[in-house]
């Protein structure tokens, strides 16, 4: 009776992330507050009628970096699709997320916030990263990568926000 305790615990430690990875799509994203590098606040609800796609990520997650790399990849049509890339860091502070954009630059709208507080962390339930999503234009999730964790193709990203613009 014992090992099955431990079994069942053990089994339950290990797919609870699962179960509590990703948001059901069509429902609103979780909003946040959040500061950007210079210290402004910035909402999610603030970029209301405009397609967000979403990355919650650590700088020293090598996962976080290719996702960075395929959303760059599709810029050019991110920007002429007018969809804002926004980067929420977790645990990460401010220096340590501007040594990491060191000679970086993305063409769309990019706007790179900092999880301090762990708003974002919370209200996504964040388990593992790199964790991307695609918001709509009335802030609901459209996708949502969730437990899953893995870098998506540029041209897989680029399907999804064809598929909400």
């Amino acid at each position: 009776m014992n090992h099955f305790r431990v079994w069942l615990l053990a089994s339950l430690l290990f797919l609870l992330p699962a179960l509590a990875g990703a948001i059901e799509v069509g429902k609103p994203a979780p909003g946040f507050k959040l500061q950007t590098l210079d210290g402004k606040s910035v909402r999610l609800a603030d970029f209301k009628g405009k397609v967000v796609l979403l990355k919650l990520a650590t700088t020293w997650c090598p996962s976080c970096s290719q996702m960075s790399r395929e959303v760059a990849a599709i810029g050019d049509f991110l920007k002429e699709k007018e969809v804002v890339f926004v980067e929420v860091f977790l645990q990460d502070s401010p220096e340590m997320i501007s040594r990491y954009f060191e000679g970086k630059s993305f063409p769309m709208a990019h706007h790179v916030l900092v999880d301090d507080d762990m708003e974002a962390y919370r209200g996504y339930s964040i388990y593992l990263i790199p964790r991307l999503l695609v918001v709509d234009r009335e802030q609901k999730v459209r996708y949502d990568n969730g437990a899953a964790a893995t870098v998506l193709p540029a041209a897989e990203i680029r399907k999804l926000v064809e598929g909400v613009l």
